[in-house]
């Protein structure tokens, strides 16, 4: 791959693939005298409105949605290792928008995205939290909805198997290697490059202070740029963007067979009156319906993104195919709709678990819950999140 294609990352989640030139992100940062300039990383004219003006609304939304999730999940009566995975999502989504909103504050909605950045300080902390930490955190939710997926797969379609490997202590070891495996993948971002500050002359000033950036010493002569960067985005494309893609395209496809192998089932059984098996299978199904809801959300904002990194990786390694002035907007709007989809799976829950609705009026509107149970609806902890009774195979409710 030639090396003036991989200066910069690809992709972050928050900022652009590419600049202007058509060369990856930050190909003015090299060491010809380049300077660290955000202007050169997205359409300001897109980029300004989008994550200037609309950025901190959604911000708000995402971080109220959010840990409203965390708090109703984490009840002790919500404690299932289907809501232990919800919550990590939850966690993760907002982590990845948290670590860059002060710099997106700064940048588009105060104005300064135009100025040189500096000291080398601010240059390595706009690095690393506008670009390194929030793509670790994307990566694991990239993963964590891969495992909820599985494991709704293992509940429905191999009951007796869930007992086993659905269990709370295998789903947390889970949920740690994952978080583990994401921090490992963006270890060597932390360290990859160096700043060094330089003079310039800026808008009639002399001697304005700059950063430049470098790639760091082990990256140019002991692993060499090609073989670095290589290795990192062929990792990216098969493990965290078509490899997970495909894989949840598949699951949704299985579930949805199932859901409806299941409504069949239950009408057989509605047929025969047997009214206990009848509701036991619309409460799996609720469940699984509503999964398959979070899932295809998910697909609708990853698989453009994962579709431009995989045309990048074969415009920069084998031929010239795609043109960065497109491939900047779309990924510029692609990354937008992935953070307003943070806060829509805290209105599926609310719209298709019953449980979830429960245990939130308990929390916040006090009163009503108990109102309820004494019209005989029953106590929050005997239900699963979605309309119906726990049972031994439907324990991956939210």
């Amino acid at each position: 791959m030639e090396e003036e294609n991989f200066t910069a990352v690809v992709p972050t989640y928050l900022t652009g693939l590419f600049d202007f030139n058509g060369t990856a992100e930050g190909g003015n940062e090299t060491d010809d005298g380049g300077y660290l300039n955000v202007t050169t990383e997205m359409p300001v004219r897109y980029a300004r409105p989008m994550y200037g003006f609309v950025m901190p609304f959604l911000l708000l939304v995402t971080i109220v949605a959010n840990t409203l999730i965390v708090v109703v999940l984490s009840k002790r009566h919500m404690r299932t290792p289907t809501n232990v995975v919800l919550m990590s999502m939850a966690l993760s989504d907002m982590f990845t928008l948290l670590f860059p909103a002060p710099w997106l504050f700064y940048m588009y909605t105060l104005g300064n995205h135009y100025k040189p950045l500096s000291p080398v300080e601010s240059c390595y902390a706009w690095y690393a939290m506008n670009e390194v930490i929030p793509t670790l955190f994307h990566t694991a939710s990239i993963w964590l909805t891969l495992a909820l997926a599985v494991q709704r797969y293992i509940y429905v379609c191999h009951a007796p198997v869930a007992r086993t490997w659905c269990t709370m202590p295998r789903v947390l070891k889970c949920v740690a290697w994952i978080s583990l495996m994401a921090s490992l993948h963006q270890s060597t971002r932390f360290v990859d490059r160096t700043y060094e500050p330089i003079k310039i002359s800026w808008r009639g000033e002399d001697s304005v202070v700059v950063c430049r950036m470098k790639h760091a010493y082990w990256v140019e002569h002991w692993v060499t740029l090609d073989v670095y960067f290589t290795l990192y985005y062929a990792f990216r494309v098969i493990f965290v963007h078509t490899g997970p893609c495909i894989s949840l395209v598949v699951l949704n496809l299985l579930l949805f067979r199932a859901m409806r192998d299941a409504q069949l089932k239950r009408d057989k059984l509605f047929k025969e009156n047997r009214k206990n098996e009848c509701k036991r299978l619309r409460d799996s199904n609720c469940t699984t319906l509503m999964l398959i809801v979070v899932v295809t959300v998910f697909l609708m904002t990853e698989i453009p993104l994962a579709v431009v990194t995989v045309l990048h990786i074969i415009s920069s390694s084998i031929k010239e195919i795609l043109d960065y002035s497109v491939a900047n907007l779309l990924v510029l709007f692609t990354n937008f709709f992935i953070i307003v989809s943070y806060p829509i799976n805290f209105a599926i829950y609310c719209g298709m678990s019953r449980q979830f609705r429960e245990t939130f009026k308990e929390l916040f509107i006090r009163g009503s819950v108990q109102i309820n149970r004494k019209h005989g609806a029953g106590g929050s902890s005997r239900y699963s999140l979605v309309n119906g009774p726990r049972t031994c195979t439907n324990e991956s409710l939210l």
